[in-house]
C-alpha cells in the first residue's frame, strides 16, 4: 500500500532518505496532496476537533518524511504509518492543544524525530519552538523536516543543557535518563513558566522528585490512546532553578 504521506517529485524521482538525502529539490504545492481522512478520524475518536486543510497537509508531509527517515536512523521503535499516527501525532496534537495560552517560547527538550515540538509548532504557530537534539543524524532530520514544512521552529544541534537562555515553557518526551534530564530541564524555564512532562503514572512521581520543590503541579491531564500516559504541568512558582 502506498503510504498515505508521500510527497510527489517536482521532476523526478526522489532519493531515499539520509544519508545525502535533501528534500531541497522539489516543492510542496498544497492543492496537489493527498489528504486522506484517517488523522481527523483518529482525532475525532480522540475527542479532539479536526485540524484545518493545511494543517493536515503538513502533517502529511511530516509523518512522509519522518516514516521516511525512519528507516535509516531510527527515529522511532514504531514503523507503521497508523503506529506513528496513533501513538505518536495524535497524542503530540493533544498536548499542543493543552499547553497554557500565555507561553510564547517552547523548548523541546531532547526533541528526537520533532515529537511533540513540531506539532506544537504547526498547532500553536504562535509558540516559538526551539528543537533541542544532540544527534547528529536526528538534528539532520529536525532540520530537514522545519524546512520542508516552512515552519519557523528553530533547531539546536547540541545538548539543551548549553543553552543560555530559559523558556515560557520546556517539554519532555521519552529522553534518556528522564530524571536527569528533568533536573537540568527545570534550570531553561522561565520564572512562572511550565515545566511540561509526557510521562506516565507510575514515573510522575519519581519524576516531579527530580524538579525540586520549586515546581506547583496540576492534576495529571490523561493523553489519547493509553490507559498510563499522561501529561502532567508543573508552574515554576519563583526565579530559582
Amino acid at each position: 500500500m502506498k503510504p498515505w504521506g508521500t510527497v510527489p517529485p517536482k521532476n523526478e524521482a526522489r532519493p531515499e532518505g539520509p544519508p545525502g538525502f535533501h528534500d531541497a529539490d522539489y516543492t510542496v504545492p498544497m492543492a496537489d496532496l493527498r489528504i486522506p481522512p484517517s488523522l481527523n478520524d483518529l482525532l475525532g475518536s480522540a475527542g479532539l476537533a479536526p485540524l484545518d486543510f493545511e494543517t493536515t497537509a503538513k502533517f502529511s508531509v511530516y509523518l512522509s518524511l519522518f516514516v521516511r527517515w525512519n528507516t535509516r536512523i531510527n527515529l522511532s521503535s514504531v514503523r507503521n504509518e497508523e503506529g506513528i499516527l496513533s501513538r505518536h501525532i495524535v497524542e503530540s496534537i493533544a498536548v499542543a492543544r493543552t499547553l497554557p495560552p500565555p507561553i510564547a517560547t517552547l523548548l523541546d527538550f531532547g526533541s528526537g524525530g520533532g515529537l511533540p515540538g513540531i506539532p506544537i509548532a504547526l498547532c500553536r504557530p504562535q509558540i516559538a519552538v526551539t528543537l533541542a537534539e544532540s544527534n547528529g543524524k536526528k538534528a539532520a532530520f529536525l532540520q530537514e523536516a522545519v524546512r520542508v514544512l516552512g515552519t519557523p521552529a528553530k533547531v539546536h544541534a547540541d545538548r539543551a543543557e548549553v543553552l543560555r537562555t530559559v523558556f515560557d515553557s520546556v517539554i519532555l518526551r521519552a529522553v534518556e535518563r528522564m530524571p536527569q534530564a528533568v533536573a537540568a530541564a527545570v534550570k531553561l524555564v522561565a520564572p512562572d513558566g511550565w515545566l511540561a512532562l509526557m510521562t506516565t503514572d507510575e514515573r510522575l512521581a519519581e519524576l516531579q522528585a527530580a524538579a525540586g520543590k520549586r515546581y506547583l503541579w496540576e492534576p495529571p491531564i490523561r493523553l489519547p490512546g493509553s490507559d498510563s500516559r499522561i501529561l502532567a504541568l508543573g508552574r515554576k512558582i519563583n526565579s530559582q532553578a
